[in-house]
């Protein structure tokens, strides 16, 4: 059972947290769900349908949906599997990746501006050490 002090101080972080993400995801012009699934094939490399619904955790169906409407857009590609036949991979085309790198952008660049405009530079030494602590705490 945490002490009050620590739940006191998980409910101020999370409260923060949450509105310094709304905030940032403002700043986004491709929806949250799709951004979502570029980012999962800029980092883990070309996927298939069910594997990216089984990452993001919603059904094949929905990731359906959501790959249509990236190809559409000409933010992802379709291949062939290299050993399974009945399978297609999906992967990020150059259009997608740079939208994304472009979304990345954007939210780093309002955070960065806020970060120079609100804080004193003592602030942004206590924030950069901070990040290391929810860094790990992410990972627990």
């Amino acid at each position: 059972m945490p002490t009050p002090e620590a739940a006191a101080v998980a409910a101020e972080l999370r409260t923060a947290m949450s509105k310094l993400t709304r905030r940032v995801k403002h700043e986004d012009r491709i929806p949250v769900g799709q951004i979502a699934v570029l980012g999962t094939l800029d980092r883990e490399g070309a996927m298939t349908t069910s594997d990216l619904a089984a990452d993001q955790r919603v059904r094949p169906q929905s990731m359906a949906r959501a790959v249509g409407l990236l190809m559409e857009q000409n933010l992802i590609t379709r291949r062939a599997h290299p050993t399974d036949g009945r399978k297609s991979l999906v992967e990020l085309s150059d259009e997608g990746r740079a939208a994304l790198e472009a979304e990345r952008g954007r939210r780093a660049g309002w955070l960065a501006q806020a970060i120079e405009a609100e804080l004193t530079d003592e602030e942004r030494a206590l924030l950069a050490r901070s990040a290391v602590l929810l860094e790990r705490l992410a990972a627990r």
